[in-house]
């Protein structure tokens, strides 16, 4: 939550497809193995937040694109009405673009510091050479 654009504005409707697709629940296995991935190799858990992060909205923005008319065309997704559905195809595209724009916005910034900067590196393109 605290990484989504806050849902008013220019941008409102995209923004709520944003959270609705990201808060409708889910394992979130991704986010926890890179959690847990830091800490086992000793590092700290709140310095991979925002990447764990991207990884669930990577994931998320597949999961809108995925469910479109042009792919699937899935009506329901964890139990409710897909993003295309709740919101229209073009929001939801929308939405999954952003998510993924916002994820790589992340991997290339978080956590800050020129001490990160290798790392922060490394991750964008690994995230860009496997996502999908």
């Amino acid at each position: 939550d605290r990484w989504l654009p806050a849902a008013d504005g220019p941008a409102a409707t995209v923004a709520r497809a944003m959270r609705y697709a990201v808060e409708a629940g889910g394992k979130r296995l991704r986010p926890i193995l890179a959690l847990t991935c830091c800490e086992v190799c000793g590092g700290k858990a709140a310095d991979v937040e925002a990447p764990a992060a991207a990884l669930e909205m990577i994931h998320t923005y597949s999961l809108i694109h995925d469910d479109l008319p042009a792919m699937d065309d899935d009506d329901l997704r964890r139990g409710r009405p897909t993003v295309h559905r709740a919101f229209g195809e073009a929001e939801a595209i929308l939405a999954g673009d952003a998510l993924n724009t916002l994820a790589f916005e992340l991997l290339a910034t978080q956590p800050g510091g020129d001490e990160h900067a290798r790392r922060r590196t490394r991750a964008v393109s690994l995230v860009a050479r496997r996502a999908g």
